[in-house]
């Protein structure tokens, strides 16, 4: 079936970002209702820039780089807000004009590169083929080029590695074989999902190291997707925080670990195990299940797990919406929630952060 019309505002918003969405919504017509996958989400990426979008699963951060890359288009899928990359408005743009963004303006890393990667064709052609839809060039310079790109991201004897299968690679090396198909164009953003997950930890801290390496080579922006705090901690410069389709909470780094201001932000710093420090008692994981997105609570996305409902007078949080609001007209930092801001901040001094 063919998609659901689209509506899209013809003026460019005002920002240098080389990404920009705008009021994004995702919904898909099942049987059992309408699922609100991603419900009004904005945010900005710039070049040189890092942004983690992080949230449990079934939060909306897959369906939210899927609708980028336009691999919803020709599906039912309801897409409705504006994408704008470097000027060029996406969520009305035709299939074709997508698939030449595709690999060449915009890539994509995945989390399981083993399914990503085509199992009968040798990895070196896989990334040459990725390369010449993008440039007009023969095979061999197209081999060459792959062959430089598997140097660059690290794999050993790149012009033997070239000629192998995907299953005679380790998971890291397909891992690192992905990103160098993924910036074998050498494209200004580059969106990776869950890139580490399956890896163990050493492998782990490689990759993050070698994609960080990559950016200021490119000066690429890079949207991290995952749901590993540490992992954004340690690689992002801005964060989005998820929750039910929506963005509950954004700001730099230090803002959201230093002092984040909505209790699910609170809930996944207190689920996150301490290296740095003994702990004597167990973690305090959130209480109650994600929210199902056919039905979404009304008022506030996260008050039926919230355990502060009562610091706002009322039904409030059960009833009305809060709006994404910045903390100040100078600062990034953005929250969804009914508390008064300064009692938020007492709450985190007093009683979350002496927790952690």
């Amino acid at each position: 079936m063919s998609a659901e019309p689209v509506e899209v505002r013809v003026t460019k918003p005002e920002t240098d970002a080389y990404l920009s969405v705008r009021d994004l919504r995702v919904h898909f017509p099942t049987a059992d209702g309408l699922v609100k996958s991603v419900d009004g989400l904005s945010f900005d990426v710039h070049r040189g820039e890092i942004l983690g979008i992080v949230g449990e699963s079934g939060s909306g951060k897959s369906v939210t780089s899927q609708a980028i890359l336009g691999l919803h288009k020709g599906s039912r899928a309801r897409i409705t807000g504006e994408i704008w990359l470097d000027g060029q408005e996406l969520v009305g743009a035709s299939e074709e004009r997508m698939r030449a963004l595709r690999g060449d303006q915009m890539a994509m890393i995945f989390q399981d590169p083993l399914s990503a990667m085509h199992p009968f064709y040798r990895v070196g052609d896989q990334i040459s083929e990725a390369y010449r839809v993008h440039n007009k060039v023969s095979k061999a310079v197209a081999k060459k080029r792959s062959i430089e790109m598997l140097d660059r991201v690290g794999i050993p004897n790149p012009d033997r590695r070239y000629s192998e299968y995907p299953h005679q690679f380790s998971g890291g090396m397909r891992q690192r074989a992905m990103i160098a198909m993924a910036l074998v164009c050498d494209p200004k953003l580059l969106i990776a999902d869950e890139p580490t997950t399956a890896l163990d930890v050493t492998v782990q801290a490689q990759i993050l190291d070698l994609m960080k390496d990559l950016q200021r080579e490119f000066n690429s922006a890079i949207i991290l997707i995952t749901h590993d705090l540490g992992v954004v901690a340690e690689t992002c410069d801005q964060v989005v925080v998820m929750y039910g389709g929506q963005c509950v909470e954004t700001g730099t780094v230090d803002e959201i670990f230093y002092e984040p201001q909505m209790p699910y932000a609170w809930g996944l710093l207190t689920s996150m195990p301490r290296l740095d420090r003994s702990r004597q008692d167990r973690l305090q994981p959130i209480a109650g299940q994600p929210p199902s997105l056919i039905q979404v609570p009304k008022g506030c996305v996260f008050n039926p797990r919230c355990a502060y409902q009562d610091k706002v007078g009322g039904d409030v949080c059960r009833t009305q919406h809060p709006e994404l609001v910045p903390l100040s007209t100078s600062s990034t930092h953005a929250v969804r929630c009914h508390i008064h801001p300064e009692e938020r901040r007492r709450i985190w001094a007093d009683e979350i952060k002496p927790t952690l």
